[in-house]
């Protein structure tokens, strides 16, 4: 299934949480923070001013990116792959 995300939306994969602190310690799934990395797949062709111009997103395909916690809509797709939409003001920096 091909996604496009309209306006200023950005599809992404979420990137897995870590399975152990940098002290070598594994967590369980309980104590495992949300992940807040991801992958943009797809953006969109960009905001719509008030003026009628189009801003271009600042983020690109295959570009890491940090969100915050609790933005975002999931969609899962027919073949089960998982991804988040999210509006490009959401996303808080690129990961170099």
């Amino acid at each position: 299934m091909k996604i496009k995300p309209l306006g200023d939306r950005v599809l992404v994969r979420v990137l897995d949480a870590k399975e152990k602190t940098e002290g070598g310690i594994y967590l369980p799934d309980t104590a495992k923070e949300k992940p807040q990395e991801a992958e943009v797949i797809a953006v969109g062709p960009g905001k719509t001013l008030e003026s009628g111009k189009v801003q271009e997103p600042q983020v690109k395909v295959k570009d890491k990116v940090l969100f915050g916690k609790y933005s975002g809509t999931t969609v899962t797709t027919k073949e089960g792959e998982e991804f988040l939409i999210l509006r490009e003001e959401d996303i808080l920096a690129i990961i170099n």
